[in-house]
């Protein structure tokens, strides 16, 4: 099984996040949200990772979000976000990726995201509902949420 790690804030993880940059659409860097964040060590990292050996092959982000700005969920409550889930080339369809969204399920609290790079399937088989397209509240995004038990959504 894979072990997902919350990663450090450093000089070596924003090396790290370089190889993704390489494979990734532009939207998906990481490396300036790590740029405006880095501490050395700091242990309240949003980002977390997948390890082959030494190599970081995945990687996500996951913010918790206040529940004073929930837009989604019934009761309104805090949420996580999930962004820029991306795993290297070589190392996709082995379950990376799910096992990074399941990390973040682990948390219990609801979790929105955003369909990128035609992923919607993706989200589809991890449980993720799309919502209703609300302009005002969504301005371009095409997002996805979880729901765990006892969360419905807001009209």
């Amino acid at each position: 099984m894979y072990e997902v790690k919350r990663l450090n804030i450093n000089y070596k993880t924003l090396e790290e996040f370089q190889r993704f940059r390489e494979f990734g659409l532009e939207e998906l860097s990481m490396k300036e949200d790590l740029e405006a964040n880095i501490v050395e060590n700091d242990s309240e990292s949003p980002f977390y990772g997948i390890y082959d050996n030494d190599f970081l092959i995945a990687r996500m982000s996951l913010y918790k979000i206040d529940g004073k700005y929930d837009r989604y969920f019934e009761p309104a409550q805090d949420y996580y976000e999930l962004w820029k889930l991306e795993v290297l080339p070589d190392y996709r369809g082995k379950d990376y990726g799910t096992a990074l969204v399941n990390h973040a399920k682990s948390f219990g609290a609801p979790i929105k995201t955003n369909s990128r790079c035609r992923a919607d399937q993706f989200w589809l088989k991890m449980g993720f509902t799309p919502v209703k397209y609300n302009p005002m509240r969504d301005r371009g995004e095409n997002p996805y949420v979880w729901l765990p038990e006892g969360v419905g959504l807001q009209d």
